[in-house]
């Protein structure tokens, strides 16, 4: 860890946030044919094949090495496994027999693998049947067998159904009969004396040969007789959901986020994705004058352990926090969350889980924002992903929000907090749903607001029911001069318990002047169950003391100078610089900031500001040599850039600027030295090569 890490490690505990030079990317990897897998790897593809969602298929084949190919395919069976908390998985040893029993069972009378025919397939995603009929020797009918199964209806399939299988033209592998597609006649030998689209003859005739294979013919559920004997469309529609039931609850997200996060999250992470729950919120502070992100994110579940000594469960969530504009990260953080209960909460979390809450400030613009949550306890990952438009501070009035929750806290005091607002906190579940007997309060956010529109306008809140007959509807509507002016202002409206039946809802939000016309919306939805009462998750949170506000406008400086928002950038160190001239990684990052944008003198005038602070050292001869070589003072620069390199000598920057002065001194052989030094840490710096190569072929034309 370099001295500049260091620093940014430590002012990222204290500012809870800090920039980052890399982070999760959606760049796609070179896809890996499957021929030109490893054997091993080519008999995982032939044994999931049935199962596998296309987005794991394509991230298999877009891994390099075959040890993310392993521990892919660890994932790959921990989502499917019923009991995750025993050792033991058994779906994976179910499927694994099944397709052994296809394989030694079903190649019978074909070149193709068992694994390959319909009757492989068809046992491979259902099991053994509950019965089997056999007509291999009825006279009259091609050979045939019916297998029997009770459906799982969680996944779409009928409770009581068949699968018939025949030997087209009598000869060959079994095929899957499709009602719709082949028709009764396709199993009867002799059908010269017959119509074959004449269903109910066809019918007759097979009756006659074998009574009970006969309603099988016409439909896959036994006791459903369509119209005429004439086979449905549902019998196709039947076959498709038994062969989607596989992939039927399980979600490939946890494949995507396995190839962007490799490299990122620890490998024994990698196999324990969870689905999690998330909302998130864009809202202007009013006071602090500054965009805010507010979001909340609760897994599906989570992992506990117990520590004795204290008679305390826990679990501790590491929070990372990254904001992209395109593929570059403009912003990063990270937070630890430990989460410690007694034994008498244990059933409550487990049955409501918990929510992550935070914040943080942000400039205007449009950006990828990605949300990692990583629990030590069980080693598990999940991840929320958005994409965040932010308004700026001026033009058209526009509405943000609305934010749902089921109750507003009081919250006074100088903190600052995710989802408060002036005086007051939202309780927001990620899952926008709520229970009869909940309070659901709507947070408006208005922007661009004049004084006009302020003194005449209002905001309606509009409420409507989803469903197709007689649907509730309720509204809210408040005047703006009600509350004092802003150009932003935050506005809470509530229904009582008991307004809204049992119903998904959208409420959309009107913007209106004091002509009443509309000048802008917005929309959301939310749900309310049928239970009296519905639990919400444990909110985990860390307040944040708004006297430290100066790191929230730094935060913003670094994001604009990210963006090469230059002015702005300026006016916010400034504003932070303001608030607390001693801010020492402030003055650090307002000095580089100014270095780069080509004003050495100002830079040194405020480097200076931390020339007496010990643990600054380094950071103020690199930051004052740099920008003495700026103005072409090269040897003054040399000796604050050896000074900054006894403290730390494996820096680029330092090493890069160092060897360039030593060049423009004279002094050839010590600056090929510093730029080899440089070139050793990082290979792939274009220019210092050229450099160094210059200075070394200078030195052998002496």
């Amino acid at each position: 860890m370099t001295v500049n890490e260091r620093r940014r490690t430590v002012a990222a505990a204290l500012v809870f946030f800090s920039l980052a030079v890399s982070g999760p990317s959606g760049a796609r990897c070179a896809e890996v044919r499957q021929s030109d897998l490893s054997p091993k790897y080519q008999e995982w593809l032939k044994l999931v094949h049935y199962i596998i969602l296309p987005a794991e298929r394509d991230v298999f084949s877009r891994l390099a090495t075959e040890r993310d190919r392993d521990i892919f395919i660890e994932a790959f069976w921990k989502q499917r496994d019923p009991t995750p908390e025993t050792p033991q998985n058994e779906y994976r040893e179910e499927h694994i027999k099944r397709f052994r029993y296809a394989n030694e069972f079903f190649r019978r009378g074909t070149p193709r693998e068992g694994w390959l025919t319909d009757m492989g397939q068809m046992y491979i995603i259902l099991g053994e049947p509950s019965s089997r009929e056999r007509f291999e020797g009825t006279p009259g009918l091609y050979p045939c067998q019916v297998w029997y199964y009770y459906g799982d209806r969680t996944k779409g399939l009928p409770t009581y159904f068949a699968l018939l299988f025949f030997q087209r033209g009598g000869a060959g592998e079994f095929k899957l009969y499709n009602p719709t597609v082949d028709g009764p006649g396709s199993l009867i030998i002799d059908t010269k004396d017959l119509d074959v689209n004449n269903y109910e003859k066809l019918y007759e005739k097979i009756y006659e040969l074998a009574p009970t294979l006969a309603p099988v013919t016409v439909s896959l559920v036994p006791g459903q007789y369509p119209h005429g004997y004439t086979p449905s469309a549902q019998n196709t529609i039947i076959l498709a959901d038994i062969i989607a039931s596989p992939k039927k609850n399980i979600s490939g997200s946890y494949a995507t986020h396995f190839l962007h996060f490799k490299g990122i999250v620890s490998t024994e992470y990698l196999t324990n994705y969870i689905e999690s729950a998330a909302a998130v919120a864009l809202v202007r502070d009013p006071v602090l004058g500054l965009n805010f992100c507010h979001f909340s994110l609760s897994p599906k579940k989570i992992s506990v352990d117990y520590f004795q000594p204290k008679d305390q469960y826990y679990c501790n969530f590491k929070l990372d926090v990254s904001l992209r504009s395109g593929e570059t990260i403009i912003f990063q953080y990270s937070k630890d969350f430990p989460f410690y209960f007694p034994p008498d909460k244990l059933e409550n979390i487990r049955a409501n889980g918990v929510a992550v809450e935070d914040s943080f400030p942000l400039i205007e613009g449009r950006y990828g924002l990605t949300v990692l949550l990583q629990n030590a306890v069980g080693k598990e990952f999940t991840v929320a992903e958005r994409e965040v438009l932010v308004g700026g501070p001026a033009g058209s009035p526009r509405i943000v929000g609305p934010i749902l929750g089921y109750g507003l806290q009081d919250s006074p005091g100088r903190v600052h907090l995710p989802y408060k607002f002036l005086d007051k906190r939202l309780q927001v579940d990620p899952q926008t749903q709520f229970s009869r007997k909940d309070k659901i309060v709507l947070l408006v956010g208005l922007e661009n607001l004049s004084q006009d529109i302020w003194q005449e306008g209002e905001a309606a809140a509009l409420i409507k029911g989803l469903k197709e007959k007689e649907p509730q509807a309720k509204s809210r509507v408040t005047r703006l001069r009600d509350q004092p002016f802003q150009s932003s202002l935050v506005l809470t409206q509530s229904l009582e318990p008991g307004e809204l039946g049992p119903d998904y809802y959208e409420v959309r939000l009107l913007l209106r002047d004091g002509k009443g016309e509309t000048i802008a919306t917005a929309a959301s939805q939310f749900i309310i169950a049928s239970q009296d009462e519905l639990s919400h998750p444990v909110t985990l949170v860390r307040s944040f003391p708004l006297d430290n506000s100066y790191l929230f406008y730094a935060a913003v400086a670094s994001q604009y100078d990210q963006v090469g928002r230059t002015a702005e950038a300026e006016a916010h160190f400034e504003k932070a610089l303001a608030l607390n001239p001693n801010f020492k990684e402030g003055l650090i990052g307002y000095a580089e900031f100014l270095l780069k944008t080509g004003r050495p003198d100002r830079a040194l005038e405020v480097i200076e500001r931390v020339g007496d602070e010990e643990s600054a050292r380094f950071d103020y001869f690199l930051v004052k040599g740099r920008a003495l070589e700026a103005k072409g003072d090269y040897q003054p620069a040399i000796e604050n850039l050896l000074q900054g390199n006894k403290i730390y000598d494996s820096d680029t920057r330092l090493l890069n600027s160092l060897g360039f002065c030593l060049y423009k001194r004279g002094q050839k052989k010590e600056a090929l030295d510093a730029l080899n030094a440089s070139l050793r840490l990082n290979p792939e710096q274009k220019e210092i090569r050229e450099l160094a190569t210059r200075v070394e072929n200078e030195l052998k034309s002496r």
